[in-house]
């Protein structure tokens, strides 16, 4: 291996193009927790500025670190998720200062205090995060005693109120998540189809099997879309600088919906492909009506972008619906030819939908059988 091609970092040889890419990953990683960085930095600030300087309180230790605790560095900054984590700390603050009164501090007092706290944090929320957030704060209130009785209390309180604040006035950058999350979900849903569409080409079982797995892989993407369009809902839903972006993420919910039923029928389809390529016959038809259905969910994902581009993923899923009578395509079909077509029926019909069409009407133009 020549000097150009490697380089040397903490003695182990390590490919250029491999550390390239591990250095992109790490910026990328850096450029996307600005946003969150940017929250936590100006909350904890201020809350701790407002609690020493106006409140003036000698040391407000809590006021930063229940600020910084309450956001993170995750991406899912939902202000319900904010408030919760805020509530438990201030459980955890709260029973401290009555041991701290009662019993004053010590090892024992410690034990005591935690375990009155996990027990209460988990009376109140079903969350584990509710009862960490709540002990690791009761530990702290024990251990770093300084001020008056429940002064921490306030500070605590000061910290929570900064941590919601600057989730509506600094809102991280949700729109882009919650797209690249759209992004990997149409990806993967492609890969599942491209695969099943191979297998019936084919007559491959194994491939078929292979497509059926990516097909029941698809609700982890589900998922992670409804967890980050879920987050900025909730956010654009407070913040006055997000308010542009409410109708824009209401339809990209619609859009998930529909492609969420979208993925579970895609799953009957290949699990019916899959017991159809036992016998290792090639099945062109049902394969074609499959990739141009997934060439019409394609149409669905540029129209997130780009609204405009509805209407054109409508006419080409539309088209391919009224023709998806499995008697008139397959005259001379098998049963299981014939309910491998009728199975793209629900599916195209979900494809709709995530188009913008309503449900009735999507339905409405397929041929009765």
């Amino acid at each position: 291996m020549t000097n150009d091609e490697s380089s040397t970092t903490v003695g182990v040889v390590v490919p250029r193009s491999r550390l390239r890419s591990t250095l992109s990953r790490r910026a990328v990683r850096v450029r996307e927790s600005i946003p969150a960085i940017a929250q936590i930095v100006v909350a904890a600030t201020a809350a701790y500025a407002f609690a020493h300087v106006v409140l003036g309180h000698a040391v407000p230790l809590l006021a930063a670190t229940v600020t910084v605790s309450s956001l993170g560095l995750v991406r899912d900054a939902r202000p319900w998720r904010v408030a919760e984590t805020v509530m438990g700390m201030l459980v955890g603050i709260l029973i401290a200062e009555v041991v701290l009164v009662t019993a004053g501090s010590g090892w024992w007092q410690i034990a005591v205090a935690m375990t009155v706290t996990l027990l209460v944090a988990r009376f109140l929320s079903p969350q584990p995060g509710f009862a960490l957030a709540a002990v690791v704060q009761s530990l702290i209130a024990l251990v770093v005693v300084t001020g008056a009785p429940f002064l921490r209390l306030a500070d605590g309180a000061i910290g929570g109120v900064a941590a919601l604040i600057v989730t509506a006035l600094i809102p991280r950058t949700l729109r882009r998540t919650e797209l690249r999350d759209a992004d990997e979900l149409f990806d993967a849903f492609d890969v599942a189809v491209e695969t099943i569409v191979r297998a019936l080409r084919r007559g491959d079982r194994a491939r078929a099997e292979r497509g059926l797995e990516r097909a029941r892989s698809l609700q982890t993407y589900v998922d992670a879309w409804s967890g980050s369009l879920e987050s900025g809902r909730e956010v654009a839903r407070i913040s006055p600088f997000l308010r542009r972006q409410r109708s824009e993420l209401q339809r990209h919910e619609r859009v998930r919906a529909a492609l969420d039923l979208a993925t579970r029928n895609l799953r009957v389809v290949a699990r019916r492909a899959a017991y159809l390529c036992a016998d290792g016959e090639s099945r062109p038809v049902p394969a074609d009506l499959l990739a141009e259905l997934s060439r019409g969910a394609q149409l669905v994902r540029d129209g997130l972008d780009d609204i405009s581009l509805e209407p054109v993923a409508r006419d080409t899923l539309a088209a391919i619906t009224r023709r998806l009578d499995p008697a008139a395509i397959l005259p001379d079909g098998g049963v299981g030819e014939l309910n491998l077509v009728a199975a793209l029926r629900p599916l195209a019909v979900d494809l709709l939908v995530a188009a913008g069409m309503p449900s009735a009407d999507a339905r409405a133009l397929l041929p009765r059988i």
